[in-house]
């Protein structure tokens, strides 16, 4: 059974930093992502990166968030310089080689003074 565990979310003043992981079990994957969706809006893709290190980014995260990968199973977002408009629910992706999504539980992210 594919199982993906986040961590990391939390309050952080506008300005500040935030790391989330992301662990996955289960299965074998080759592509990776972060989301994230904000009260009353639709989710939005954040960055994800391939298997082999290309990475893609939304518009509005280029330059402050840094998507990477440990090995298989384990993603990270390093967000830096957050603004309010960072806070959401982030959840990690993954694609396995079969093509299928799977989804961790979300994790909160609160940028607030």
């Amino acid at each position: 059974q594919v199982q993906l565990v986040e961590s990391g979310g939390g309050l952080v003043q506008p300005g500040g930093s935030l790391r989330l992981s992301c662990a996955a079990s289960g299965s074998i994957f080759r592509f990776y992502s972060w989301y994230r969706q904000a009260p009353g809006k639709q989710r939005e893709l954040v960055a994800s990166i391939t298997w082999a290190g290309s990475t893609n980014y939304a518009d509005s995260v280029k330059g402050r968030f840094t998507i990477s990968r440990d090995g298989a199973n384990t993603v990270y977002l390093q967000m830096h310089s957050l603004k309010p408009e960072d806070t959401a629910v982030y959840s990690c992706n993954m694609r396995d080689l079969l093509n299928s999504d799977h989804w961790g539980q979300g994790t909160q992210v609160t940028v607030s003074s």
